[in-house]
């Protein structure tokens, strides 16, 4: 193995890391979802996985193709940054239709108390909200295996923009084996700084107790998705 092979790799496992941690859509999305919809940890980090697969693999496959066909890195980068405009902007448009709903879902689900009378004057009441109590199990199943989809949808169009002008292509120019374990790094520390991330905040969000705060988590979930995709558009993370 080469000297510059080895640099490359461990310039893919240092751009793998920063880019991921310094992005908060690689992450937010699936920890404000899961928290919202009560998914499983197991549940999370296997969709995590598969959008982080989907995210590095769809850059992999583009970066190949550039390599093979020997199109120039300009217009590799120009395509990938169009990418990620578009992937931004669909970030946003989740978040923003998520939030609307969570909020109309919130609104429905007011609580309010119902009073019951029984012999001998004996009372009782309970608290519900209509929302909440009277879901159909169809509609809530079908909102469930949506949402993993359009998050996967999102993750492939969003680029790795490091990954094919800094690493493949001076990879290329050494051996094949060297773009291989160049580009394996990269994929590898990608995902799994995504999964840490996803997991860790994840496990210190479910012990935290929202109280009233919990009928407002599918807005919140929807915003802070929303405020991610905007800090990618706006502020370039």
């Amino acid at each position: 193995m080469s000297q510059e092979i080895m640099v490359l790799m461990g310039t893919a496992a240092s751009l793998g890391f920063l880019h991921t941690v310094f992005g908060p859509d690689h992450y937010l999305p699936f920890i404000m979802i899961a928290r919202a919809r009560r998914w499983s940890i197991a549940k999370t980090s296997l969709i995590t996985f598969l959008c982080g697969l989907g995210h590095v693999g769809s850059s992999i496959i583009i970066g190949i193709i550039g390599v093979m066909l020997g199109v120039a890195i300009s217009k590799i980068k120009a395509l990938e940054s169009i990418r990620g405009d578009l992937a931004a902007w669909m970030i946003i448009g989740f978040g923003f239709v998520y939030f609307i709903w969570g909020l109309i879902r919130s609104i429905q689900n007011k609580p309010h108390i119902h009073l019951h009378f029984h012999n001998k004057g004996i009372q009782h009441k309970h608290e519900h909200g209509h929302q909440r109590d009277h879901t159909h199990t169809h509609d809530t199943e079908v909102k469930q295996t949506i949402t993993p989809w359009i998050l996967f949808i999102i993750f492939v169009f969003g680029p790795c923009e490091p990954l094919i002008p800094i690493l493949m292509y001076p990879a290329a120019k050494n051996s094949i084996t060297g773009l291989i374990l160049v580009t394996a790094v990269f994929g590898v520390v990608t995902i799994l700084t995504m999964l840490t991330i996803v997991i860790a905040v994840s496990y210190g969000l479910n012990i935290i107790p929202l109280g009233k705060m919990e009928r407002y988590i599918h807005p919140i979930a929807g915003l802070m998705i929303c405020l991610s995709g905007l800090a990618i558009v706006f502020l370039g993370l």
